[in-house]
């Protein structure tokens, strides 16, 4: 089946408030084997709210509004229904107490605003709020069905997940939908899109795969619908064993985790510390690394080298290096990583320096040159990177950049049998 989602309101056009309603819709909705072909986002006038609700019902069997439900003068959802649907207005006395019940808790007096809210079409279905005062609307007419839920983002996910999805579960037949994530480290995407391009082209009917990038790297979505969970899990198992030949190393997840909780998982299961002397990167390596629940068991610290003195005064970097190679170079990027994992006594070390802009680039090193260096057991590397981002897009993606290399290192270095 096909569904849409109709968001109401003006705070949304103007961007005063982001739209995270759809995003979960839409979410819980293609967990449930619904294929959602439109978004759209209205403001709060009657004409547009009905124009907009009248060609979604032509196009799909079910559309979803969220907004417009509250006690105000501009909230009119409702009443743009009532125009669709025919009938008038009833008090329901379960929405009532419901409503009596949620002030009474919060220490609000009933008035005739919030009461208006016991007020429902007489038409619909109506489906109880446990956490808020607008009930949710179901009308149901001509094999369309139209929910209307309020756009408090607790009321509208309680409502959904509790009672909407379970009923369209009840009267549709729904295919079967399952998904893998895959997280890749060290690939632009049209680069990867060409490594993959043979296997996607080989996916068997009813397996999709979608690229999401971000900042240093790739979330590939394996996407399978059918008849059977089972079936269909034995076809993605397969489709992955293919993966993991094609990309080797470059995947650091097999499910939908940050590149820092995959080389703090790494990093327990090799028993090694690590931790970081940053420049460029401003102490955000340092952040992502303890943004991790558990992350004192490997990280032990962090030093934000930021001026050429700390450089030396802290982490030993020799001035007269820096002098004559520059801050941003292979040799001051070693010696950072020497000098912190000297410091903190950590296995291993790493450090960025580098030019994030917008000024302080040269011809020598442009604005976005920066180096990684990693230093372990088995000696210190390092490696230069070119970016072309804004200044904070450098640092991120430098940060990113840097994880990844150490990932690599610490797989590299990993005892025999560890998996």
């Amino acid at each position: 089946m096909q569904a849409e989602i109709i968001t109401i309101g003006n705070e949304l056009l103007i961007g005063q408030v982001v739209d995270t309603n759809s995003a979960f819709i839409a979410e819980k909705l293609r967990e449930a084997g619904v294929e959602l072909t439109r978004i759209t986002t209205v403001s709060d006038k009657r004409d547009t709210i009905t124009l907009a609700l009248t060609e979604a019902m032509k196009r799909s069997e079910l559309v979803l509004m969220t907004g417009g439900l509250g006690p105000t003068n501009d909230d009119i959802t409702k009443s743009v229904l009532m125009d669709l649907f025919g009938g008038g207005l009833v008090e329901s006395q379960q929405v009532l107490a419901d409503l009596k019940r949620f002030l009474s808790r919060a220490g609000i007096p009933l008035n005739a605003n919030n009461r208006s809210q016991a007020l429902v079409p007489e038409n619909c279905q109506v489906i109880r709020n446990p956490v808020g005062t607008a009930p949710i609307l179901w009308f149901d007419r001509n094999q369309r069905v139209v929910v209307a839920m309020p756009g408090v983002p607790l009321e509208m996910k309680t409502a959904l997940t509790g009672e909407i999805i379970p009923r369209i579960r009840e009267l549709y037949p729904l295919h079967v939908l399952i998904s893998q994530t895959i997280r890749v480290a060290g690939y632009a995407e049209s680069v990867l899109a060409e490594r993959l391009g043979d296997w996607e082209a080989a996916l068997p009917k009813g397996v999709s795969l979608a690229y999401l990038p971000s900042y240093g790297q790739i979330r590939l979505r394996l996407d399978a619908t059918g008849e059977s969970a089972e079936v269909l899990k034995k076809v993605l198992d397969h489709e992955i064993g293919k993966l993991k030949i094609i990309l080797g190393k470059a995947v650091f997840a097999w499910e939908d985790i940050e590149l820092q909780e995959a080389i703090g998982r790494l990093a327990v299961a090799s028993a090694v510390t690590f931790s970081t002397a940053e420049s460029c990167t401003g102490g955000l390596i340092g952040h992502l690394v303890t943004s991790i629940p558990g992350s004192s068991a490997y990280f032990l610290g962090s030093v934000v080298a930021y001026d050429n003195r700390v450089k030396s005064g802290v982490l030993g970097v020799d001035s007269v290096v820096i002098d004559s190679r520059g801050a941003v170079s292979a040799e001051v990027a070693e010696q950072m990583a020497e000098g912190i994992r000297r410091l903190t006594g950590s296995d291993y070390g790493l450090s960025t320096t580098g030019i994030a802009g917008p000024g302080g680039g040269t011809p020598e090193k442009p604005v976005g040159t920066v180096w990684v260096a990693v230093s372990g057991p088995s000696g210190t590397v390092s490696k230069q990177f070119g970016f072309s981002g804004s200044r904070m897009q450098n640092i991120q993606i430098s940060a990113q950049f840097a994880l990844n290399m150490l990932r690599l290192r610490l797989l590299a270095d990993r005892s025999p049998g560890l998996e």
